[in-house]
């Protein structure tokens, strides 16, 4: 690189992000998600692992031929086989890359069990015939910072010597901290011979809490790359999140003068979409795109801001793609001023999908007296149900304090529909028991969770239900201003997804040929 002081953004949300119980996107929500980081300035964007399956080779390789600015890379274990898959999936990028790996901490080793020379010999093949193909080759030493030192800078050297050109020093398990971050990138820059030559990258996992710290410590310690995902989204306890790394550099900026081509008023919408078709919330008090980042309740710290902004703000919520002001609007409101209040918000639809959420506006304004910025992005988010298999039709359900709630549910499964009445120990538990009876399943619910999306008695709930059925997981996320509605819509949608995984690892279907636990990292 030609800027000593420019940081390259490489976000894997489509992949270790992906990685996450649950967080699989659809092909349309990976294309969608990938053009958001590619407008916002993501520098590479690693679209997925193609040799896992049919799906996700179509995935990867329609991102590449569709991006416009960003770097796309697809992820491939250390042999050839899944090499040449990843080429092909990425050959037609503006700028493509090709991402190997191999586990070389003692215990990684013992996996495929290879000797230090065996898996230094590997290095060296697949790296080779990587950069044979790609002239954009970057390698990653996996559980790095639990490899012995003295081989780690042997088979970085190996790599280095092979043709790659981006050396990624993953912390695999969140195992290190801030000193030993920076002291590692610092040592291997200065000990492995055409280290000079090449940029430095730090993939940090959070199981300590500490991924961005560390994360921005490598930077310090000579990293020029950081890897990391929308919200920190990833496995376990996730990875270092986007948004911190690039918020913390710009506005420490005065200790850590470093830059990154982000445009950080995308961060919101970005951050937002995620969230939706993951069906991960972000929660409340997470730092820079939580709902309450920017909310004050002391009383003192609402004086100081009346006063001035700066007293409790270190940045505004402008900076990060925030309004300034929630304005409302109403059941009077048109489909013009509907396109450019989801403009301010950072949406920008098609006409037909401006024409779904606009129906759906109507109808929500009807029932709710204002509506809210937030509300918006929650009818946005919504999935339309076209393609479901399982749809609801209509719900009635009875509590109180009389006896058990009862459900009377229609739904309609593969456009025939049915109807029950279930009782359960309260409304949701008898709507739960009414889907389960109209469309038998071995889902287990793993995961009920409910937030309002705006103040007030009319506020509609959005709802995250995860349900899981021999190992296969699936999110779902509604939004309705009656939670027993959003519940049923999040709950159905979660079914639908766990179908469609279902039907891909059906004999003969689009199977798997291996387990993104073995994507590493």
């Amino acid at each position: 690189m030609t800027d000593k002081n420019r940081v390259l953004i490489f976000d894997t949300t489509l992949r270790d992000g992906e990685q996450s119980p649950g967080a699989t996107m659809t092909h349309g929500e990976k294309l969608e998600i990938a053009t958001m980081l590619d407008e916002m300035g993501v520098d590479i964007i690693e679209a997925g692992f193609p040799i896992a399956s049919e799906g996700d080779f179509r995935a990867v390789k329609e991102i590449a031929e569709r991006a416009k600015d960003a770097t796309i890379c697809g992820l491939a274990r250390a042999n050839l086989k899944d090499i040449d898959r990843c080429w092909e999936a990425v050959k037609h990028a503006r700028s493509p890359r090709i991402h190997t790996f191999i586990g070389t901490s003692p215990l990684h080793r013992a996996i495929p069990n290879l000797t230090m020379d065996e898996m230094a010999e590997r290095i060296h093949e697949t790296v080779t015939h990587a950069r044979n193909l790609c002239d954009n080759v970057q390698w990653s030493p996996m559980d790095a910072t639990r490899t012995e030192w003295d081989y780690l800078c042997r088979v970085v050297e190996i790599a280095i010597r092979a043709g790659a050109t981006t050396i990624n020093i993953p912390d695999t398990v969140g195992y290190t901290a801030p000193r030993e971050s920076a002291d590692l990138i610092r040592r291997l820059i200065a000990a492995v011979p055409g280290a000079e030559d090449v940029v430095f990258a730090t993939h940090c996992h959070n199981d300590l809490g500490m991924a961005t710290a560390n994360a921005l410590a490598a930077v310090e310690g000579g990293a020029r790359q950081i890897e990391c995902t929308i919200n920190g989204l990833g496995e376990r306890a996730g990875n270092t999140a986007l948004e911190e790394v690039v918020m913390a550099l710009k506005v420490r900026h005065d200790i850590m003068p470093f830059d990154t081509g982000i445009d950080t008023r995308k961060i919101m919408a970005v951050s937002r979409r995620v969230a939706t078709v993951s069906g991960f919330a972000v929660q409340f008090n997470k730092a820079i795109v939580g709902k309450n980042a920017f909310a004050h309740e002391s009383g003192i710290h609402q004086d100081g801001m009346l006063k001035n902004a700066e007293t409790f703000e270190i940045m505004r919520p402008e900076d990060v793609g925030l309004s300034e002001t929630s304005l409302v609007m109403g059941k009077h409101s048109g489909r013009a001023a509907l396109r450019a209040k989801l403009k301010d918000l950072g949406i920008e639809l098609a006409d037909n999908q401006l024409n779904d959420v606009f129906v759906r506006f109507k109808d929500l304004a009807d029932r709710k007296k204002e509506v809210y910025d937030e509300d918006l992005v929650a009818l946005v988010g919504q999935n339309d149900g076209s393609e479901d298999q399982v749809k609801l039709v209509s719900l009635r359900v009875v509590c109180g304090t009389g006896g058990p709630a009862e459900a009377r549910m229609v739904l309609s499964v593969d456009g025939a529909e049915t109807e029950v009445e279930t009782t359960g120990d309260g409304p949701v538990d008898a709507a739960f028991n009414a889907v389960k009876a109209l469309f038998p399943h071995g889902g287990r619910l793993e995961l009920y969770q409910v937030h309002a999306v705006t103040e007030g008695t009319d506020a509609q709930a959005t709802v995250s239900c995860r349900l899981q059925e021999e190992g296969r997981i699936a999110t779902g996320m509604s939004s309705d201003t009656d939670t027993v509605v959003a519940s049923v819509r999040a709950y159905v949608n979660a079914l639908n997804r766990l179908i469609v995984r279902r039907q891909k690892t059906a004999p003969g279907a689009d199977v798997k040929e291996i387990s993104y636990k073995d994507a590493g990292e």
